[in-house]
């Protein structure tokens, strides 16, 4: 009896719905087979570094963690303090060390170091001071762990994310940012909290920059699968533009709102990140908001820029980018946002 598996058509001889709902990845890794281990490094013991080791190592995500940091003495300490809580946690081999060679064999490096975001401090402000530090970063990262997934979480994230993709000189698939994967839980979390639903029947994403130039897709935004914009309007119910856009700016500002009130982000970072290592290193198949190269997608062009886009991710990293529904308003401000980085990228002389 032939398997009748689930496949990607529709019919007899069948429409495939894999080419219509993705764009692929052009010149990507094929698949990359799977390790008994799972390995995970964490660059960067800060504040936002820790909270991802500790979201991974409850979550059950790896078999090994290893960490990497220029301090050794706060290096060692966070390792021990980790360690210490093995009763208390999924079996996990923790390592930490100021040379890279214990990264070796990663299936996926996550880079957190760079210089701390101070209060008001722009995101894009930060570029030249981590460039510098990427240089010494990335080269021996990819070295001891050449057919690894590099995801960049260090800010400003779109542009670190090119610097990490042109230093390492992995292919496209295998490097992506963080992006606005957590922007776009800020904003499902503002609006389920506007008509009282859990944010998980909330399906909405901010695209673009991980920035002040980021785009709300409001058009494309479902609760419980009903399109929340068309809804409305066949219902006759008016609402204000205005109070859209206040919605975004108050995730645009979320986070200097918590730097302000505790001197950094952790804690969502630390579950945004390692939600999205459960989705690579599971092969979850599942559409996040990162940043990945965009050029070609959306009408950008110009250069090879770096931005958020809902993005199909597995265990080789970006599979494809999700043609999902925009406004010629919000096509525009994309655009635009693509080319606020590539400003930033120019001036790196890359």
């Amino acid at each position: 009896m032939a398997n009748n598996g689930s496949g990607s058509s529709l019919g007899p001889g069948g429409l495939d719905l894999t080419n219509t709902f993705f764009k692929p990845i052009l010149n990507s890794d094929p698949p990359i087979p799977s390790n008994r281990c799972t390995k995970v490094s964490v660059i960067g013991v800060g504040n936002v570094g820790m909270a991802i080791a500790q979201t991974i190592l409850t979550q059950d995500i790896a078999d090994e963690i290893a960490l990497v940091d220029s301090k050794p003495d706060k290096l060692r300490g966070e390792m021990l303090d980790l360690q210490h809580a093995a009763a208390f946690l999924p079996r996990t081999r923790i390592t930490a060390s100021v040379d890279y060679a214990v990264t070796a064999g990663s299936d996926l490096c996550i880079v957190t170091a760079g210089a701390r975001q101070n209060p008001g401090e722009s995101r894009l402000n930060l570029l030249q001071r981590n460039v510098a530090l990427f240089r010494h970063i990335i080269p021996p990262l990819a070295k001891s762990s050449p057919d690894a997934i590099l995801l960049i979480v260090s800010n400003p994230v779109d542009v670190l994310t090119y610097v990490a993709w042109k230093l390492s000189g992995f292919p496209v698939n295998r490097v992506l940012g963080s992006g606005t994967n957590l922007d776009s839980s800020r904003f499902r979390f503002l609006i389920a909290d506007h008509i009282d639903v859990n944010a998980q029947d909330v399906q909405a994403f901010i695209v673009g920059e991980h920035g002040d130039s980021s785009v709300a897709l409001w058009s494309s935004i479902s609760v419980g699968g009903i399109p929340v914009l068309s809804f409305l309007e066949k219902q006759q119910i008016a609402y204000e533009k205005q109070t859209l856009e206040d919605i975004h700016q108050t995730v645009v500002g979320s986070a200097y709102e918590v730097i302000s009130l505790k001197g950094y982000t952790s804690w969502a970072i630390g579950y945004s990140v390692a939600n999205l290592a459960y989705t690579i290193l599971r092969d979850q198949r599942k559409i996040h908001p990162v940043t990945v190269l965009a050029r070609g997608f959306y009408g950008i062009e110009g250069g090879d820029v770096f931005l958020s886009l809902p993005a199909l991710l597995g265990r080789n990293g970006v599979v494809a980018v999700t043609n999902v529904h925009m406004t010629d308003e919000e096509s525009e401000k994309l655009q635009k946002s693509a080319k606020t980085i590539l400003e930033m990228q120019s001036q790196l002389g890359l």
